[in-house]
């Protein structure tokens, strides 16, 4: 089975591309089988890593970054692929 994790930030106002810079030297426990970062308007990053693993299981994640570097918690969401097309 193929599971996403997704980790959303919103950094604050006018360091986008630093909160971008920190998400991608971030290093996890595990290498995931794919991981892809965008960016939105208002500062927001998006992190999506691929794995193949359970639903439930134990995954490394991106952690919370600095208080001063977002605005919110980070929005975490796990899906599992259900197939394409």
């Amino acid at each position: 089975m193929t599971v996403a994790l997704m980790w959303e930030a919103r950094a604050a106002e006018g360091r986008g591309e630093e909160l971008l810079a920190w998400a991608r030297e971030q290093r996890l426990a595990a290498q995931p089988l794919r991981r892809e970062f965008f960016r939105a308007p208002q500062d927001r990053v998006l992190v999506i890593t691929w794995w193949d693993a359970a639903h439930d299981a134990e995954l490394p994640e991106l952690p919370e970054p600095d208080g001063e570097l977002v605005i919110r918690a980070v929005h975490r969401w796990r899906f599992e692929s259900v197939g394409t097309g």
